[in-house]
């Protein structure tokens, strides 16, 4: 049997979302109900996020989408992520930001890390930062990026933000230029570093997976392939770090009227009532899965009605007390 130490602490948002042998609940963003479009309308987004974080969510989720795809079928919230959390980080107080995920070979990665640092200094350590490799081809020519190399310039990308947290950083790389120790990336984040989750596998191995992301982003899976998975990946940790690392994953819910509505199936999660709700996650929370951003964007019922039923009956069996920085 393998024996875990907790969670390593990092910044306010991991250390509150992220809670060994516990399962917290977040919201994707947009919060509206656009199943039958690409495109969301956009409308009372500031109200909803800040209703979500009255209402004891521990997090909101946005996307890095760059180019509207239609035959993706899903243009994320449409406003660039740094810019979008910038904004939201002003207009909140508590609730953790977070991005699933940037596409790193998409961008340059002092962009990123001079970004992701001002967000997380802006909100006093509320940045969560999901990273991913990009699974959409048209967009990598129409940046004159080759899709081919994208896990190489993962890699690369990855190592380059866990350096710009050093003080004068000295790397090298083959595709974003080189730090000599003769310049600064400023600022720095709140902690010792960004919190930075893997998603999927982003053309990596599993074990270097495990050895160097913060936690784990993985799609919805039956609970027996989702508990395999967990297990898998949990096996690799303690042989690159004594610590335990979080696993969450999205859920898309359509929150039906009556509460005892058995599931049917939908994209990536279910149409279902409450008391199948809490059941379901407390399933995920005995697998090891320590958070669900949920979204809301094929539910049919009013969406400030849903919000308030998921908080008054859903989020008491889940919720953690926030947990500060050492």
């Amino acid at each position: 049997m393998i024996i875990m130490k907790a969670f390593e602490s990092i910044n306010s948002a991991y250390n509150s979302v992220f809670q060994s042998g516990q399962l917290s609940l977040g919201v994707v963003v947009p919060i509206e109900n656009y199943g039958q479009s690409t495109v969301p309308t956009m409308k009372s987004h500031l109200q909803r996020v800040q209703l979500i974080e009255q209402l004891g969510f521990k997090a909101l989720w946005i996307r890095d989408v760059p180019f509207h795809v239609p035959s993706f079928g899903d243009a994320g919230q449409t406003f660039d992520p740094f810019t979008y959390l910038g904004y939201l980080a002003g207009r909140t107080s508590t609730i953790a930001l977070g991005i699933a995920s940037i596409a790193l070979p998409l961008h340059h990665p002092v962009h990123v890390a001079k970004s992701a640092a001002t967000i997380d200094q802006l909100s006093e350590g509320r940045l969560i930062l999901g990273v991913a490799s990009g699974d959409r081809p048209t967009e990598y020519p129409a940046m004159g990026i080759a899709f081919e190399k994208r896990g190489e310039l993962f890699r690369e990308a990855f190592q380059f933000l866990r350096n710009a947290t050093d003080d004068f950083p000295s790397l090298s790389t083959a595709h974003f230029g080189h730090l000599d120790g003769q310049v600064d990336v400023l600022p720095k984040p709140t902690a010792h570093k960004i919190p930075m989750l893997i998603t999927g596998h982003s053309r990596q191995s599993l074990e270097w997976n495990a050895e160097h992301g913060d936690g784990w982003m993985y799609y919805p899976r039956n609970l027996y392939q989702q508990q395999y998975t967990i297990e898998q990946w949990r096996q690799l940790i303690p042989k690159v770090q004594g610590i335990d690392k979080p696993f969450m994953q999205p859920l898309y819910i359509d929150l039906h009227d009556n509460d005892d509505f058995a599931p049917q199936p939908i994209h990536l999660g279910f149409r279902l009532g409450v008391n199948h709700l809490i059941d379901y996650f407390n399933h995920l929370k005995e697998i090891g899965v320590n958070h669900v951003a949920i979204n809301l964007r094929f539910n049919s019922g009013e969406i400030e009605r849903t919000l308030e039923r998921l908080a008054g009956k859903v989020l008491p069996h889940f919720h953690n007390e926030v947990v500060k920085v050492k």
